[in-house]
């Protein structure tokens, strides 16, 4: 009986991993997570971005972008000036972000330390939108334990309290 055996890829022996692999060197890979840190932590002290959106979600490009997208919420060009204002560096003069292409409502791209950024916003309402919106949950209203109220707070709710 004749019998086939299945060979794995084996990887080659010179060179390292990433040189095959998909192409970020270890310097590029820590300066491309680097900025997507940087603009993760721009976004998330922006309490009113995070409170605002919906199905915020984020994923790596096929060419060594990052792309984050959103529903609700502010426009993407005022995602783009809030990540300008935000991301800067002691060492450096000035911003870390510079504008890679057109921002409007819906879709802005920016270079973040050299990195690219797709913003996206679907359905977007505006910061000015957001803030008029009837029964907008804030944060800051649902922590303060201060204030009391005939209702549960929703940290109450949560902890079961």
């Amino acid at each position: 009986m004749l019998v086939k055996r299945k060979h794995a890829l084996r990887r080659p022996k010179s060179g390292t991993p990433s040189e095959h692999g998909d192409g970020l060197s270890l310097t590029g890979a820590r300066r491309y997570y680097e900025a997507f840190g940087r603009v993760m932590a721009a976004l998330a002290a922006e309490a009113e971005f995070i409170e605002s959106c919906r199905d915020l979600t984020w994923w790596r490009g096929a060419d060594h972008s990052w792309h984050i997208e959103w529903r609700d919420g502010p426009f993407a060009s005022e995602v783009a000036d809030l990540l300008a204002e935000q991301i800067r560096d002691p060492a450096h003069d000035g911003s870390l972000v510079a504008g890679a292409g057109p921002a409007g409502a819906g879709s802005a791209v920016l270079d973040v330390m050299g990195v690219r950024f797709e913003l996206r916003a679907i359905d977007p309402m505006g910061r000015a939108g957001v803030r008029a919106r009837p029964g907008f949950w804030r944060l800051t209203e649902a922590l303060d334990t201060t204030r009391r109220t005939n209702t549960r707070h929703p940290w109450e709710e949560l902890l079961g309290g």
